[in-house]
């Protein structure tokens, strides 16, 4: 039986909640700042802002990562309605409005590609990782596919409080050895952001 070939980190995909019910595809429509000038592209962390605009969430935005972006709608520049699967830089402005498409549920369980900082190429972790905190590492992706390079710093596993991200379990389907009984190590895991946005008791 084959199984899949990762070549690269891939963003943040959504698997199903942490009590174990389905993805069900649920999205909540959040405006984007008008003329943001970044790029967000399909699998990155996003943050609600001061103003109540979604704007991309970073590497040091613990606890304030609202969720991920899964698509988006916008009014391209001959003013038709346009649906895409990410952001392009500075479409938004303040009288043609772009939507993202977040999966914001703060019991959400995603699946994603480890690697280490500075990386896209996937890097092999045991399952001693589970249950540790882990570093993001925000690759800047493909404007051209839409398609996200975020992943995680299995490297950085520890208890650390701030760290953004919490291993739940490993994805064997992807394990160096095509996932055997004996695999011992794990390109992909499923994780959780550990104090998401809405979660934060302090606010914005």
């Amino acid at each position: 039986m084959a199984y899949p070939t990762i070549d690269k980190t891939y963003g943040f995909k959504p698997v199903n909640r942490l009590d174990g019910l389905p993805y069900a595809g649920a999205i909540r429509q959040i405006p984007i700042a008008p003329s943001y000038a970044t790029a967000i592209l399909n699998g990155d962390t996003v943050k609600v802002d001061i103003n109540g605009y979604i704007v991309a969430a970073s590497t040091t935005d613990s606890g304030n990562i609202v969720g991920v972006l899964v698509g988006c709608s916008y009014i391209n520049s001959l003013s038709q309605p346009t649906f895409a699967q990410a952001y392009p830089a500075a479409t938004s402005t303040s009288t043609n409005m772009a939507f993202a498409f977040v999966v914001d549920d703060p019991s959400a369980v995603f699946r994603v590609c480890a690697t280490v900082a500075g990386s896209t190429a996937p890097t092999a972790y045991s399952r001693a990782i589970v249950g540790s905190n882990v570093a993001l590492v925000a690759n800047v992706g493909s404007t051209t596919t839409g398609d996200s390079y975020y992943g995680i710093d299995g490297s950085s596993a520890a208890t650390t409080a701030t760290l953004p991200v919490r291993v739940v379990d490993v994805v064997p389907d992807t394990a160096t050895g095509n996932a055997s009984v004996a695999a011992t190590t794990y390109y992909e895991f499923l994780v959780k952001f550990n104090t998401a946005q809405y979660n934060n008791t302090t606010g914005i």
